[in-house]
């Protein structure tokens, strides 16, 4: 687990940008039974490809993109085990993997960004990709 004050300042990029941050199983089931419309549920992490690469991406494509999804939720790897354990259960078949991304619609998992794909990426690249996952999808 990492302490609080060396990951608050990574939690607050994303929350600044319109994410809500979840803390406990409780939260990521609430969050997950707005079925309805679209949710998005990151799960951020400490590592470089995060910081370098997933939460510029992810708050340039918040910031740009004409469609967002209803719901922006995130979750934090290393440190909220509780609530990232269940976040994970919602995004099965698919691995562990931090960062990653995950789009859901009306509660049915459409698309899913393991951390493969975002090594190695820009975080334009990936800005772009998220984009047009949403005009697709929202």
């Amino acid at each position: 687990m990492y302490p609080a004050e060396l990951v608050a300042p990574m939690k607050a990029d994303l929350t600044e940008a319109g994410f809500k941050q979840l803390t406990s199983a409780a939260d990521v089931d609430a969050a997950m039974s707005e079925a309805s419309g679209t949710t998005f549920l990151v799960f951020n992490s400490v590592c470089g490809c995060a910081a370098g690469a997933a939460r510029p991406a992810l708050k340039n494509a918040v910031k740009s993109s004409s469609k967002l999804p209803d719901h922006l939720i995130t979750v934090f790897a290393g440190v909220d085990k509780e609530a990232v354990d269940k976040a994970r259960e919602y995004t099965l078949p698919y691995p562990p993997s931090s960062p990653s991304m995950a789009l859901f619609k009306d509660g049915q998992l459409v698309h899913f960004i393991e951390r493969h794909q975002i090594e190695g990426n820009t975080a334009t690249t990936i800005a772009e990709h998220l984009t047009k996952i949403f005009e697709h999808y929202c």
